[in-house]
């Protein structure tokens, strides 16, 4: 339920508890289980390992695309995680009234 209703995650650096939060939700945008959102890894020197590993072997090996690794922005920027969950929050918006006004099936 926390992920369902997200509209971003900032994610801190943490333990296991904040790593089963990362993938978890991860893991449901990729597979289209929850709408996509921005997923933000705050603190690049603490999150950079993973995500050098995440690219240079599962992405390597086939098991995630680089897709997968573009629904992640990792930042030591305030500034650059808030524009970035506006900026997709505002897109996002966007749609869903392109989608609501050029449907004639559904009311405004």
């Amino acid at each position: 339920m926390f992920v369902k209703y997200a509209e971003a995650f900032v994610i801190f650096p943490g333990g296991f508890g904040t790593m089963d939060e990362l993938f978890e939700s991860l893991c449901l945008i990729q597979t289209h289980k929850v709408r996509n959102f921005p997923v933000v890894l705050f603190g690049s020197e603490y999150w950079g390992g993973l995500v050098d590993w995440l690219r240079g072997t599962m992405a390597v090996e086939g098991k995630i695309s680089q897709k997968d690794l573009d629904l992640m922005l990792v930042t030591d920027s305030p500034e650059e995680a808030r524009d970035h969950i506006v900026q997709r929050y505002e897109r996002s918006k966007e749609m869903r009234e392109g989608v609501r006004s050029s449907d004639p099936a559904r009311p405004e």
